[in-house]
């Protein structure tokens, strides 16, 4: 028996800062066509999917920013990826940035079935970066004064054939991110991301390095609670600024299946069969039988580590 579910993992090229929603829109549902075109059942977008990246630009008043924000989803804007989801018969997973009704702002990503009901959402809970303008770097990185922390959790949703979950981007590199979800039996984890090529404060890692961080994290997160994981990324030169590519998908094993060979706008599709999921849930990582939670108080008291006296 097989559970396949047909995944296509959607790279956007880059987004400059003057470019509008209504073309990167168009771009979006034009990756959503191909997709279908191979069959595929849900199609994944990146991280702040319909705006360049803009926490690298700072502004004293934070409300000024407030226009990268999305107020409705499906907006008028929006809604031809809504519509043409619907046609297809497709579901997907997106990124923007929300503002709520009452003044909040996330890092949000949406998973929207078949029916283009929105089934779950998720806002980014691991934030990176700082809060005010560092001279030091090349380019600031400002998601914690743009952004509020996620308050949603790590929810998982039975949907469209599985059990399925989301993350997004610098959430990848926290283990904390997919245990919780795995402890939900999930079986396909969804993320975009925004990566630098480069990191301006250690000039000495290589785009090598980084790219290996990049994929170790999410392979380990696949293996260590046996499920699939898609990563997407925004990529290319970003209004000065090199992105990294290498959109992925994930086996349960932590293999490399699918891999990203530019850094545009390209789609990527395999078939998942979410039964493969099963055999290391049954035995290697079968929590029931093997977690010993009476040892791990310290991940969930303890922010920052804190050796042994000397």
């Amino acid at each position: 028996m097989a559970r396949i579910v047909k995944i296509a993992a959607a790279q956007s090229g880059p987004i400059q800062k003057d470019e509008g929603r209504q073309a990167v829109v168009a771009r979006l549902v034009e990756m959503m066509r191909q997709a279908a075109s191979q069959e595929s059942d849900i199609v994944v977008f990146t991280e702040l999917a319909l705006t360049t990246f803009f926490p690298r630009y700072y502004e004293e008043d934070r409300s000024k920013m407030d226009g990268w924000f999305e107020t409705d989803m499906p907006g008028g804007v929006t809604q031809p990826l809504f519509d043409t989801a619907k046609k297809l018969g497709i579901g997907f997973s997106i990124g923007y940035a929300e503002l709520t009704p009452d003044g909040h702002h996330f890092n949000t990503q949406i998973l929207v079935d078949k029916s283009v009901t929105i089934v779950g959402k998720y806002r980014k809970v691991h934030l990176p970066g700082h809060v005010e303008y560092e001279p030091e770097r090349t380019w600031q990185h400002l998601e914690k004064r743009y952004f509020e922390p996620g308050d949603l959790g790590f929810p998982v949703w039975r949907t469209m054939g599985g059990v399925m979950g989301m993350c997004i981007c610098n959430d990848r590199r926290w283990p904390e991110t997919f245990r919780v979800m795995g402890l939900q039996g999930v079986e396909l984890v969804m993320l975009g991301y925004n990566t630098p090529t480069l990191n301006s404060l250690k000039p000495g890692e290589t785009a090598k390095t980084r790219m290996h961080h990049n994929h170790i994290c999410m392979q380990a997160g696949a293996y260590q609670n046996a499920c699939w994981v898609v990563g997407v990324a925004k990529a290319g030169n970003e209004d000065g600024n090199d992105l990294m590519a290498g959109s992925c998908i994930v086996n349960p094993n932590g293999e490399i299946v699918a891999l990203a060979e530019t850094c545009g706008d390209e789609v990527i599709v395999f078939e998942c069969d979410l039964d493969e999921c099963v055999f290391l849930k049954k035995t290697t990582f079968n929590f029931e039988a093997h977690r010993r939670t009476e040892h791990y108080g310290l991940i969930a008291t303890q922010t920052a580590a804190i050796p042994p006296p000397e």
